[in-house]
């Protein structure tokens, strides 16, 4: 019997704030909350950002004084909303007007004449030029002078202007390695230590009760990142460490690994001895990872799984690559968009525009990760229902004009997907009670494409006004956590009853395929349990097409029903009650700045005479529960012996 991977936990950040209790996908649709889950938000916007402190019972400001949540809204509301969501790059991470480079220059000395320089002798290049000569310093040993003559090369630094200046960035204040001793981590890694710390608060459940309930080798992790740590403290210092005369340090390599947000979550955070990896398919990664940890708990390899990704890529390297492909929305583009001769804050508030007129894709940073368990493990530990995963579908594109150019996989993943709700749901629900949160880039090209796309499948199903999202109008694109801040923001729907509208869509572009889709610029209205599925859309560069279903919270506990009956579900309800209630005080702590992540740097660490082993199990300090080697063959009906 399969295995239902159900939603428990989810957390992290992005441009719009903490994922966990739906804090981002209130920032998206501020303007319909309720007068209380707003001053919620803007209060934990203000801590976040160090606008506000939690001292002795009350809130203050930086000088002291009191500011209770009632008046951070009317005091910082303005600052809290221009500082979050899509912007001008902040200088925190970088200065925009004077991002550092070497300028080549080449000299000539005139005719025979020779130019004369003192240096270091420790500064003297490893190879002398054939047109050098150097000699001691007649008074200082340590010291030399270098006569030249003919070509002379240098390397002078100087500093440009980036032509792209917007991008979703974390609230502005925001540092994620400040909530536990991240010494000299990358960005990414200190995103993902805050990401999945955040969710793990968010269960309502201590990880060590989840530890001993299950064996040690029936937890995996499935996260990493794209572009690796590519920040100065890992694979970007790694790279331009002897251009700029610096070491390489013993740090730089393996911070920079792909998989290494997964080895911090396995090591710091939850000491999982079980399944671990990573998969990379650019922009529809983070489906890529929720495949695997679907499959393993619907199998039954799994009981728990931690799924996510962490991408950090506001650097001037990337931000030169991506639009150096003409990918991004850069400021000239943004000028002849907006008709304008300055670009405003309200342009680049409103740079990404799926399925409008656009010129380009917003680059963000965003870490996710949600906390599936199986349904037994959820009857058994009263576990909060957010969802759950129904079914994810992966298909490449086949030969290609370059590998840039759309192809048919998403057709692919696309029918798959409705079909299998259709299996899952039956067809009125299918047609009637879905929506789908759409890739929605903001490229000219994404807009024809996936809007074609969606039209025809929603055409071929029989859906006629198919409720369509795109979430990074708002938030931008954060590459392989991209389908993540989607996902969260399709449980805020099932808590709030909208579907975020797309904000930034001032009209429909022309060679928009629209005829069975329902875009709106406004938020659609459908309550917490008008929608029994979304669909999550991702598409990712060199053919990487992937198709998610996320079942709702209330469809989820009526599969779960069906299958264990009414009397495990009242069991159930009982066991709710504290662990929604531990759940909500993380959130109430976390809204007043009171919780750090988890770290446990050189904690319980285990060696091999740890280990109690016999052929059958292997005994673990720290576990309830042995590994079992008591294992049948995968090939039953080809067994030798």
């Amino acid at each position: 019997m399969a295995h239902l991977p159900v939603v428990v936990g989810f957390g992290g950040v992005n441009s719009a704030g903490r994922t966990s209790f739906h804090h981002s996908y209130r920032r998206m649709t501020i303007d319909r909350l309720s007068p209380s889950k707003t001053e919620d938000t803007l209060t934990n916007l203000a801590t976040m950002m160090g606008l506000v402190q939690y001292e002795e019972g009350r809130f203050v400001d930086q000088e002291g004084n009191d500011c209770p949540p009632e008046r951070i809204s009317a005091r910082f509301g303005k600052q809290i909303l221009e500082n979050t969501l899509l912007r001008k790059i902040q200088a925190e991470h970088f200065d925009v007007d004077h991002v550092p480079v070497n300028k080549r220059m080449t000299t000539k000395t005139a005719g025979q004449s020779t130019v004369r320089l003192q240096t270091s002798r420790r500064d003297l290049p490893n190879h002398i030029p054939d047109n050098w000569r150097v000699s001691d310093h007649p008074q200082d040993p340590d010291q030399v002078e270098i006569e030249i003559c003919g070509d002379l090369e240098f390397l002078l630094p100087d500093s440009k202007v980036l032509q792209v200046q917007t991008a979703g960035q974390l609230p502005t204040g925001f540092d994620p390695g400040a909530r536990y001793n991240s010494r000299n981590h990358p960005r990414g890694l200190k995103m993902a230590v805050y990401g999945a710390s955040d969710a793990i608060g968010s269960l309502g459940i201590d990880w060590e009760t989840v530890r001993q309930l299950v064996h040690p080798d029936e937890i995996g992790v499935y996260a990493g990142s794209g572009h690796g740590q590519m920040h100065d403290e890992g694979g970007g210092g790694l790279m331009k460490a002897h251009a700029l005369g610096k070491r390489t340090s013993s740090k730089h390599l393996p911070l920079s690994l792909l998989d290494m947000p997964s080895n911090f979550i396995n090591a710091y955070i939850i000491g999982n001895i079980g399944h671990t990896g990573t998969q990379k398919a650019a922009c529809a990664t983070f489906l890529y990872n929720l495949e695997l940890g679907m499959k393993e708990i619907r199998s039954g390899k799994r009981r728990v799984a931690i799924v996510g990704n962490s991408e950090a890529p506001l650097i001037p390297e990337i931000i030169e690559g991506y639009k150096a492909m003409s990918a991004l929305a850069d400021d000239t583009r943004l000028l002849t968009l907006n008709n304008a001769t300055e670009v405003t804050h309200q342009h680049r508030a409103t740079s990404c525009r799926p399925f409008s007129e656009n010129c380009g894709f917003t680059l963000a940073e965003s870490s996710q990760y949600i906390i599936l368990f199986d349904d037994d493990l959820v009857l058994e530990t009263g576990a909060q229902v957010f969802g759950s995963i129904g079914d994810i579908f992966i298909k490449a594109d086949g030969y290609k004009k370059s590998i840039s150019s759309p192809g048919f996989g998403n057709y692919l993943t696309l029918a798959k997907a409705l079909a299998s709700a259709r299996a899952i749901l039956g067809e009125k629900r299918l047609r009637q009670r879905t929506f789908m949160s759409a890739h929605g880039s903001g490229t000219p090209l994404n807009r024809t494409t996936e809007s074609r796309g969606l039209n025809e499948i929603a055409r071929a199903f029989g859906i006629e006004q198919w409720p369509l999202s795109a979430v990074k109008c708002y938030i931008g694109h954060p590459l392989t956590p991209a389908a993540g801040d989607q996902i969260v923001t399709a449980l805020g729907t099932w808590e709030y009853g909208l579907i975020p509208g797309i904000f930034t869509l001032d009209h429909i572009a022309d060679d928009v395929h629209n005829s069975n889709l329902l875009f709106s610029r406004e938020h659609i209205e459908v309550g917490p349990e008008g929608m029994d599925a979304a669909f999550i859309n991702s598409k990712g560069f060199g053919g990487n097409n992937a198709t998610g279903l996320i079942l709702s919270p209330q469809m989820t506990l009526n599969m779960i029903t069906k299958k264990h009956g009414s009397k495990a579900i009242s069991a159930y309800h009982k066991l709710t009650g504290p662990v929604v209630e531990k759940a909500q005080q993380y959130d109430r702590d976390t809204i007043r700045g009171l919780t750090e992540s988890i770290y446990k740097d050189n904690e319980r660490v285990l060696n091999d005479d740890d280990l109690d082993m016999t052929d059958r199990a292997i005994r673990i300090p720290g576990f309830d529960k042995p590994v079992s080697l008591d294992l049948s063959s995968p090939y039953p009906e080809m067994t030798l012996d």
